[in-house]
């Protein structure tokens, strides 16, 4: 298989350019070559490089700045992965296409099943679910993989930046009452990697059989609170000499931001088990990779 991976310069896309070696010529692309934001230009580029498969991690993901650009995040995060699904349904090629915990409204405690109602809170949110709409609408053969929390050693994500402010505060405020899996780019990449290993023929089977939408994270549950006390801790343990004596929890109301967060972004994960027979490790597993190579590049 020709394997499109967008973003490849950000968190998912490049720990799936790296997963995927093996598996077929994957053709890296970032914003210089194939840009979400101008949706007018992709079917062309497309039909340059003529994929077997689209792999779309790429998306516009700062939620705060999102509440003052909705057209933008329209653009990137909607109108562009529908028409990739177009393109991609007229070439009889598989879309995978990943979204967010963000199109759920955030109420009570059980986890979110793939068919539960929608409600998202912010224009982020709000713009994901359009591009899953648009999507669906294009009826090709296309998969939705909804995760939470994604981070990664490297880039702009809440872990380095745990990492930077506890090298330089010795007391953290962490909200407490949002609870989710944090869920690494390394671990998502593999599971991408695992739904590939049987060829292009069974993949399609097997989304058919997800009708279209998988949630996919790491297993178990934690605060934000909780998350920045396990990368605290778990530098300490590794060696890494750190200025924070207290990882405090506060409430939203005492963190406000423009956009609106779900309290619950719990997801259900039975429907990965079932169709693909994956079973994904604990956030505190997944984390330990991420923190021992944070730790190999501080402590030096």
């Amino acid at each position: 298989m020709r394997i499109l991976v967008t973003g490849a310069s950000g968190q998912v896309g490049g720990a799936l350019v790296t997963a995927l070696d093996g598996l077929g010529p994957v053709i890296a692309t970032d914003r210089a070559m194939l840009d979400l934001a101008q949706p007018e230009s992709i079917a062309a580029v497309l039909d340059r490089i003529a994929p077997d498969l689209i792999i779309n991690p790429a998306a516009y993901t700062a939620v705060d700045q999102a509440e003052d650009e909705p057209a933008l995040a329209q653009r990137v995060n909607a109108q562009a992965p529908g028409i990739m699904a177009q393109w991609a349904a007229s070439h009889a090629v598989p879309l995978i296409h990943f979204s967010t915990d963000y199109v759920f409204g955030g109420d009570g405690e059980r986890p979110w099943r793939e068919d539960d109602a929608t409600a998202p809170l912010s224009v982020y949110g709000r713009s994901k679910l359009a591009g899953e709409r648009d999507i669906a609408a294009a009826g090709g053969c296309s998969l939705i993989l909804r995760t939470s929390w994604v981070y990664a050693a490297e880039g702009k994500n809440f872990l380095r930046t745990i990492v930077r402010l506890a090298r330089e505060q010795d007391e953290l405020r962490i909200v407490a009452d949002q609870i989710g899996a944090p869920t690494s780019a390394r671990l998502l990449a593999d599971i991408v990697a695992r739904m590939l290993a049987r060829g292009r023929d069974e993949l399609r089977a097997r989304i058919g059989q997800a009708q279209g939408v998988l949630h996919v994270s790491a297993a178990g549950e934690a605060s934000w609170q909780q998350f920045a006390s396990a990368i605290v801790e778990g530098l300490k343990s590794r060696g890494v000499r750190l200025a924070v004596a207290r990882v405090v929890p506060i409430r939203s109301e005492d963190y406000p931001t423009r956009a609106q967060r779900p309290r619950n972004s719990r997801l259900d994960l039975r429907r990965l088990q079932q169709v693909f027979g994956i079973e994904t490790p604990s956030w505190e597993q997944a984390l330990a990779p991420e923190l021992d190579q944070v730790a190999r590049a501080l402590v030096r």
